[in-house]
């Protein structure tokens, strides 16, 4: 390990008393970091890890804008028993929650499915073990029969790292029979009439679909896959209206009137009392008066009213004539 005054430390037997000094410098390393970064980026002491016989690394919590779970981390070394403590190096690093960058890929194998574009160009290795030289034997008899292309067909060939390389990928993948489109098709793509088969040993359990109902439509699936576009499926055609088991034909039902009922005597009305001839007063004849005849006039009989309205006048009278 390098320490400040480029002397290189030796890895050397220790009874445990020089880590017991770099764990307890952690004042040492706080001052050190807080040199480095600021008391405002600097928190509270996490731990200490052993790097190796001499040295260690004291860790702080990071309170740095956009490092949200990092540490600072001050290694301290030690050269022996009798030698001061000092300072190899301040860095920042991540912690077990801090959001890192993804590990590294190479380019070449970055390109996923579906990642190339109109126009992009990916080139294929030298060495890729999916290809293998058109005239080189092979246990595949398409491959068989290339081979007597040599100098005028292909230069390469499927190799059979690369025939099952693409059958896992294709039998695992979206017209494989564990996709939930196989799991609930009625029947399989190997007995159906839409299937063509890949020719050479891929045959036995790949093909293409033709049928352009299908969501497999001019993709390879698997014999095993299948779809609700089978071609030998039968669906029973029935009406949507509930119809009873028992039904009465109107047109066929004979109509009987019903016998009439007999008609019930009606008693006679008793007859009303003759009523007396009314007379017009203007045409009644009147009665002839003798003329010998006195009419007296009517008396009508005095009341107890009448009575004491006479002995009133009376009395009014007679005191009208004494005063005079």
């Amino acid at each position: 390990m390098r320490q400040n005054g480029g002397m290189t430390l030796l890895l050397t037997l220790d009874d445990g008393s020089i880590q017991r000094k770099l764990a307890e410098a952690v004042d040492l390393a706080r001052d050190a970091v807080l040199a480095d970064a600021g008391p405002d980026q600097v928190g509270a002491h996490v731990g200490v890890e052993r790097e190796d016989a001499v040295s260690a690394s004291h860790l702080f919590e990071a309170t740095v804008s956009g490092y949200r779970g990092w540490r600072w981390s001050v290694t301290v070394a030690l050269a022996g028993a009798d030698q001061p403590i000092t300072i190899s190096e301040v860095v920042l690093i991540p912690g077990p929650e801090a959001r890192v960058a993804p590990a590294w890929v190479p380019w070449d194998r970055r390109v996923q499915a579906g990642d190339l574009g109109v126009g992009d160009i990916f080139p294929t290795e030298k060495d890729d073990p999916r290809l293998a030289p058109a005239y080189l034997a092979s246990d595949d008899p398409a491959v068989e029969a290339v081979a007597m292309e040599t100098g005028l067909g292909r230069v390469h060939v499927l190799s059979r790292y690369g025939r099952l390389d693409a059958a896992a990928r294709w039998h695992g993948g979206e017209f494989g029979p564990r996709s939930d489109m196989a799991r609930s098709a009625p029947d399989v793509c190997g007995s159906c009439g839409f299937f063509v088969p890949l020719a050479g040993s891929l045959s036995a359990a790949f093909g293409a679909c033709t049928n352009d109902i299908s969501p497999a439509d001019g993709h390879v699936v698997d014999v095993e896959y299948g779809c609700g576009a089978h071609s030998e499926i039968e669906v029973e055609v029935t009406s949507s209206v509930p119809v009873a088991e028992l039904v009465y034909d109107d047109s066929l039902i004979d109509y009987e009137a019903a016998p009439e009922a007999p008609a019930e005597e009606t008693p006679e009305p008793e007859p009303e009392p003759a009523e007396a001839p009314v007379v017009d007063e203007a045409e009644a004849p009147i009665a002839e008066v003798p003329e010998t005849a006195e009419v007296q006039p009517e008396v009508e009989p005095e009341t107890a009213e009448d009575t004491e309205t006479t002995a009133d006048e009376a009395q009014v009278e007679a005191e009208s004539a004494s005063e005079h």
